[in-house]
């Protein structure tokens, strides 16, 4: 494992000073000649000079997304709601991240568990699939509520999200060059950050809060926060998830292509630049061997994990096969991703496509291939109108895991359990998100040659629904920062994390969080939390899980407040069962049982004391709550506790 704190500065060159040159000289001219009109000419000209060189050189904004992912998008949104100027820089063409880029099968297990900015954009999605098709369409049907969707519907629903927003400017293809810091006296700030466009075109940003939503934490890196790559041992934290002696081991990527059988919409897959057929002429030894029941399938037994229930108009999601025989996943030759230079990330963004594709070309079109399998593999190609500008092929790789900050809360696996028989996870009164996908590890390492052996250091481990507290997206000593993807966490516990739902979720609390910075003046570290929380409530996110208690429903907010001081815990116990609900199909699973508030449920005396207590904890006027009588139910406490709570107003 490396820990890295680098402290990284850009000189930044200001082109002002010629600009007010000149146009002093122009200010002499005008004074001699003393006439009004070119005066009021004056005044204008240097306001269009200073507008437009600002906007050019060295625009200013109240808050600077880094990465437009769906964690940047969702800290944009955030942001401009409460009212910021927002930019967004994108270093690809296309904001969205992954779930732009082939993740269309949105990893979650209960729908309970969505909330906030993803429950948003997921609606919208549904709602587009409604006026595209109809509301009793396959096509809606097959969206799963807006949770499964095509890359190419995604992209317009984000990109409208966006452009509702007229705070918000979004600018794509710009590369992250340099920070400048601002060293104070108690604590550095960023002052400044440095982009490089395709064009070459160079854009100095300053900002109050800078927000890094990249995949990789690089603005972090460039900003000298402490951050670590590869994974800790297991006696670093007793996590009896991690690997007995740290290591640099990374969890492993691949694509996530987007394919269909249909053959009006089939693109035939070509050799990808480079291909070699020897490379893959051992694999069939694999598909002899009888290990292999199918190239495509879904879950085990094949190559490419087709991901069921298909995505609307019959496309797939393709996936790494956990546990397979043969992966798509390639642990370690991602290990110079984190911290590469963008040469470097091309060149293994390049290894992983010739791999991936070359071997689904050689499965397709080699006749040393078995008949049933090529003939198989020859019914799936890309889509037509899928990643056009980029040959069908997604313009990203899903890269799992990179950088993980070392913030003022380091989340791990125990963040994820509960402790003796307790239904719920580690209480997080500080909580901003929620998670509840568990701890997922498609393989840090490789033991054997690439068409035999096992993936090393997976996992895929069942935990309850968990509280994701603010500490995890703030750095230790940079006040104007905040990392919401590559938040601070072990190896085990990103796992947990690193699911889009959850990154949304970190994002929009970032957002958020950035707001109250320049509303309250505090530095990130101090940001009132309760206060965010308050925001988080009202526009619907929730950072307790409430499984019968959904963001439209009127005890929302009142649930989530008492819920995340800790009110819902102790009221169940662990079920015997597991801590997931009932199959509905593959990982997608019923409300997880014992996480319910139980409304109609008496409240006890005990009860109605510990809630009173978080009550007047909340600020609550609680003289004018009910007693518990034998005859009040935990919905009319809660109902008359809700009148008394306050909206946020700042």
């Amino acid at each position: 494992m490396k820990i890295s704190p680098r402290y990284v500065t850009s000189n930044l060159s200001c082109i002002r000073a010629p600009v007010i040159r000149n146009v002093r000289l122009l200010e002499q001219r005008v004074l001699s000649e003393n006439q009004d009109t070119m005066r009021q000419l004056l005044a204008i000209t240097m306001l269009f000079l200073f507008v437009s060189v600002g906007a050019a050189k060295e625009p200013q904004c109240g808050v600077l997304v880094y990465g437009g992912t769906p964690a940047g998008i969702a800290a944009a949104l955030a942001a401009a709601d409460d009212g910021e100027s927002v930019v967004l820089v994108e270093r690809t063409r296309r904001v969205g991240g992954l779930v732009t880029s082939g993740l269309s099968h949105t990893d979650f297990h209960a729908r309970e568990g969505l909330t906030g900015a993803f429950l948003d954009f997921a609606d919208r999605v549904e709602t587009y699939y409604v006026a595209e098709y109809g509301r009793d369409s396959q096509q809606v049907k097959d969206c799963f509520g807006g949770v499964f969707a095509e890359p190419h519907v995604n992209l317009a629903v984000l990109n409208a999200m966006l452009k509702e927003r007229v705070r918000v400017r979004v600018i794509t293809e710009a590369r992250l060059e340099g920070v400048e810091l601002d060293r104070g006296a108690v604590a550095p700030a960023i002052r400044k950050a440095t982009f490089i466009g395709a064009d070459g075109k160079t854009w100095d940003f300053s900002a109050d809060v800078f927000i890094d939503a990249s995949y990789e934490g690089d603005l972090m890196a460039k900003a000298g926060v402490p951050y670590c790559v590869g994974r800790e041992g297991r006696a670093a934290h007793d996590e009896p998830l991690a690997p007995q002696k740290a290591d640099m081991q990374l969890q492993a990527y691949n694509f996530r292509f987007t394919m269909t059988k249909k053959p009006k919409h089939r693109v035939a897959p070509s050799a990808p630049e480079g291909y070699r057929r020897e490379d893959f002429v051992a694999v069939l030894d694999v598909l002899n061997g009888g290990e292999i029941e199918s190239i495509f399938g879904y879950p085990k037994n094949c190559l490419f994990k087709a991901q069921t229930p298909p995505l609307p108009n019959d496309k797939y999601d393709i996936n790494d096969v956990s546990g397979g025989a043969i992966r798509l996943s390639l642990p370690g030759q991602n290990l110079g991703w984190p911290e590469g230079t963008a040469e470097e990330r091309d060149r293994i963004f390049a290894e992983h496509l010739r791999d991936q594709v070359g071997l689904l070309y050689f499965l397709q079109n080699d006749d040393a291939v078995p008949k049933r399998f090529r003939d198989e593999a020859s019914e799936w190609g890309w889509c037509r109108d899928e990643f056009e500008d980029t040959g069908h092929l997604p313009p990203q790789l899903y890269v799992r895991e990179a950088r993980r900050m070392v913030g003022q809360y380091l989340f791990t696996q125990h963040d994820c359990q509960s402790e003796g028989d307790e239904a719920r996870a580690r209480l997080h009164p500080e909580s901003v998100a929620i998670g509840e996908y568990g701890n997922n590890c498609h393989g840090t390492g490789h033991e054997g040659t690439r068409f035999s052996g096992r993936h090393i250091g997976e996992f895929y481990n069942q935990t309850p629904p968990y509280q994701i507290p603010y500490g995890v997206i703030v750095p230790p000593q940079v006040t104007n920062l905040l990392v919401p993807v590559a938040a601070s966490s072990t190896h085990v516990g990103f796992c947990a994390l690193r699911l889009e739902p959850i990154w949304m979720s970190l994002g929009q609390a970032a957002g958020h969080a950035a707001h109250l910075v320049r509303a309250e003046g505090v530095p990130v570290q101090k940001v009132p939390v309760r206060l965010l929380q308050q925001r988080l409530h009202s526009a619907g996110a929730a950072t307790v899980y409430a499984g019968d208690v959904p963001r439209d429903h009127p005890l929302f907010r009142i649930v989530q407040a008492i819920g995340t001081a800790g009110g819902l815990h102790g009221l169940a116990n662990k079920p015997d069962r597991g801590p997931r609900g009932a199959t509905i199909h593959g990982q997608y699973t019923e409300n997880y049982p014992s996480h319910a508030v139980e409304l109609k449920k008496d409240l006890s005396a005990e009860l109605a004391e510990r809630w009173g207590k978080i009550a007047l904890g909340l600020d609550l006027d609680t003289t004018k709550l009910p007693k518990a009588d034998g005859n009040l139910s935990r919905s009319d406490w809660l109902q008359e506790a809700a009148s008394l709570l306050r909206r946020p107003t700042r």
